[in-house]
């Protein structure tokens, strides 16, 4: 056999960006790998990858192979194979029905991060944007609350910290983050090659947490009370930078009274860490140069909005940004941090109007209100696995009156109640960009093997959905190879070139963000007060007040994610699930004792949302009156056809109408 290798890179929601090796003989895959020259992941990949990658990716038994028109009850499984033409013949006149009706806002479409590709994800948008359909807004299931936080204080989100300048650094803190599930490479490499101090603030203690010299366990819903308690434990020591505060930001006489009433002590005794540790966790930040990394789960809580903006006063009074070894980091964006037109894929631009845009939080109502015979596009998201209120959102999408397209590569619990399911290449059988949003990374991702069956790439599938429709707009026809030439423009790259040469970065150094100085904000400096914010009906300065406990007898739940999924995806390779076969919470033995609940016992875990069956586990890995129970798994796999969001009941963060699933209360009984 000859074998050959194609140079590629992983798509997945994930910090990383790692480069893959696909090694074919005679022109059929035979493994997927770690590509030992890629700077990130050094020849490998994660565990869960590396299954689903040589596993249900490549398997034509585990992959929708046709389109498929729904005959039987939604949820019921019950298909018949029909043509692209017949499929994309149907989806036209029903859209066109209502595009003729006026009513193009009741074709609602909800996608986010099943790939990361740059095509992929954003293309489709081009012909919703066309037709006047409203945007469940994609951000509202995850992080869109840290942006807007952000954009308060630096203007925008998507610019960070290159990651390479942290060999400068002397602290590091990670900041609601877990690498070592949703960045195994970040974890494993450059988290281990800092060189200073590496301070993490997580009520569990990951393995992430697990390896770092400070470990700061507030409880969930303090978090802004532990910033304030660590700027003032950093005035007190004199590690302000006064002529940085004077020169480039506004708003500190506003934010400073607000320090002086927070000490460490008065911080200690409303976050439950220690005194002592707050202050050394100060030391070890003042003493900089230092780096901030916000993860994700910071802003998913009904503060964490107040908690972001909390947080990210830290850099900006001590100077902590636009130089070499320190900054904050969210998410780095392809276009702010590396230079692509990403507004080119999507075209907000083909609207005839402003447009209309709904919150994940709100899917479920929207699919519930009169008039019911709207229509639903999926793609690249499984809102059935991870949507809130999902018992009652379940139901609606069972709805006879709702009509229901699922772009995808397998039969999830949302493609199970589609009237129309059109079959999804995966990233291994077309061409397009890969990103990371951590790493300031561009590399190829290179076709390596044909669609299996008719499946299509999703913006072929819209290309010729758009011509079904007999929609004349020249952008909704563009082809890959133009866009991606265009795209890479900035870096002076054919696509070619770019799979010759494999990942590209912005420069040979590292790149110091931010080091003009100069941010988009209205001031034009890091506003520490905000008058858009107040406008916006938002306190002037973050507030260092902790969110309520919850009442006697229930806990708070956290579900982060997990080992072995990448939110929603691979809970269908078998491998995986037999890792994650069974929905466990984890309880601290204080709480276990009290609630009279032992080690592997079935509890019901209920409220207002909803209830389920979880097997119990104890350990001192949570806090007291913390629960937590990584997400994941498929409604479809649970006990009771329910996965954890059943009992989210749709809570909403302070900012950005998103989510706050991290402020869920339960309580748990024993089923025995």
């Amino acid at each position: 056999m000859t074998e050959t290798m194609i140079r590629t890179t992983c798509p997945r929601d994930c910090y990383d960006g790692c480069g893959i090796r696909v090694i074919l003989n005679d022109g059929e895959i035979d493994r997927v790998t770690g590509d030992p020259e890629h700077p990130e992941n050094r020849g490998s990949l994660c565990g869960k990858c590396t299954l689903a990658y040589n596993g249900v990716w490549r398997d034509p038994s585990a992959r929708l192979l046709r389109p498929l028109r729904r005959t039987g009850p939604k949820g019921s499984d019950a298909f018949e194979e029909v043509s692209w033409d017949d499929a994309l013949g149907e989806i036209a006149a029903r859209l066109g029905g209502l595009i003729d009706a006026g009513r193009a806002h009741d074709i609602l479409t909800a996608h986010y991060t099943g790939t990361c590709s740059v095509i992929a994800n954003q293309f489709p948008m081009r012909f919703f944007n066309h037709i006047g359909a409203t945007e469940v807004n994609p951000d509202s299931i995850c992080n869109l609350s840290g942006h807007v936080a952000l954009g308060y204080v630096l203007g925008e989100s998507a610019t960070g910290f290159d990651p390479r300048t942290a060999k400068v650094s002397t602290c590091l803190i990670i900041w609601g983050g877990n690498p070592s599930a949703s960045g195994p490479h970040v974890n494993k490499h450059w988290l281990a090659e800092f060189p200073g101090t590496l301070i993490v603030i997580d009520p569990i203690r990951t393995p992430t947490a697990a390896r770092a010299d400070i470990h700061l366990r507030p409880y969930p819903g303090t978090d802004a009370t532990l910033a304030f308690g660590m700027m003032h434990a950093l005035k007190d020591m004199g590690s302000l930078d006064d002529d940085f505060i004077a020169r480039h930001t506004v708003g500190f006489d506003e934010l400073s009274t607000a320090i002086a009433d927070w000490t460490p002590a008065r911080a200690a005794g409303v976050t439950g860490i220690p005194e002592a540790d707050i202050i050394h966790a100060a030391e070890a930040y003042g003493a900089g140069p230092s780096m901030l990394f916000l993860g994700q789960a910071l802003c998913r809580a009904p503060t964490g909005d107040n908690a972001f903006r909390a947080a990210a006063m830290l850099p900006a009074i001590t100077g902590n940004i636009g130089k070499p070894g320190t900054g904050l980091c969210f998410l780095n964006g392809k276009g702010t941090t590396r230079g692509l037109d990403m507004g080119y894929v999507g075209r907000a631009d083909l609207r005839a109007d402003a447009g209309q845009s709904i919150s994940h939080m709100d899917l479920r109502a929207a699919l519930e209100e009169t008039p019911v015979d709207k229509a639903l596009f999926l793609w690249n998201i499984n809102v059935a696995a991870s949507n809130p209120d999902q018992k009652r959102l379940l139901a609606a999408l069972e709805s006879d009156h709702l009509f229901t397209v699922v772009v995808d590569l397998f039969l999830t619990d949302s493609v199970r109640r589609a009237d129309l399911v059109l079959p999804a290449a995966s990233f291994l059988e077309f061409d397009d960009l890969v990103g990371s949003y951590f790493h300031l990374s561009l590399g190829p991702q290179s076709k390596a093997a044909e669609p299996m069956g008719d499946a299509l790439p999703n913006q072929e599938i819209f290309r010729r959905l758009a011509r079904a429709m007999e929609l004349n707009e020249p952008a909704l026809y563009e082809d890959d190879e133009q866009i991606l030439n265009h795209l890479l423009s900035a870096h002076g790259l054919t696509f070619d070139e770019l799979k010759e040469s494999g990942t590209v970065y912005p420069s040979a150094s590292p790149v110091i963000l931010w080091e003009d100085l100069n941010f988009p904000t209205p001031s034009g400096k890091i506003e520490l007060a905000s008058t858009r914010a107040a406008a916006d009906g938002h306190p002037l300065v973050p507030s260092a007040e902790p969110l309520a406990r919850p009442a006697s007898g229930k806990v708070r739940l956290l579900t982060p994610a997990g080992q072995w999924h990448m939110n929603s995806s691979y809970d269908n390779e078998p491998r995986i699930a037999a890792r994650a076969a069974e929905p466990t919470i984890t309880l601290h033995p204080v709480d276990a004792e009290a609630l009279g609940l032992a080690e592997g016992i079935t509890a019901r875990v209920h409220n207002e949302a909803g209830a389920l069956s979880m097997r119990v586990a104890i350990s001192e890995k949570t806090l007291p009156g913390v629960a937590w129970s990584p997400k994941g798994m498929w409604p479809g796999r649970g006990r009771d056809g329910l996965n954890v969001n059943a009992l989210n009941p749709g809570l909403r963060a302070d900012m950005g109408d998103s989510t706050a699933l991290h402020g869920v209360e339960v309580t748990l009984e024993s089923l025995g």
